[in-house]
């Protein structure tokens, strides 16, 4: 497997609106995840190339993945506040 995390960290930080500083604790938090995010996404869109009965998971199945899955998401977030 290859090693993912130090590349993913960089990311995260350039990513960062505003200058914030966080601690190694929850920086460890936020990879892990965002790790378990494109883990699940990964499964999901397996799953939808399955379903079409693709051979290969291509963009259009993690596109309609993500959709379902944070349409549902913000939605289930926006009736909880």
């Amino acid at each position: 497997m290859l090693n993912k995390a130090p590349r993913l960290k960089s990311t995260i930080k350039t990513k960062a609106k505003g200058n914030i500083n966080v601690r190694p604790a929850s920086e460890a938090m936020i990879e892990l995840l965002t790790l378990l995010f494109l883990n699940s996404l990964a499964e999901e869109a397996k799953a939808k190339a399955f379903e079409e009965k693709s051979a290969t998971i291509r963009a259009q199945h993690v596109r309609a993945v993500s959709k379902v899955g944070l349409c549902s998401q913000h939605c289930i977030n926006n009736t909880i506040i």
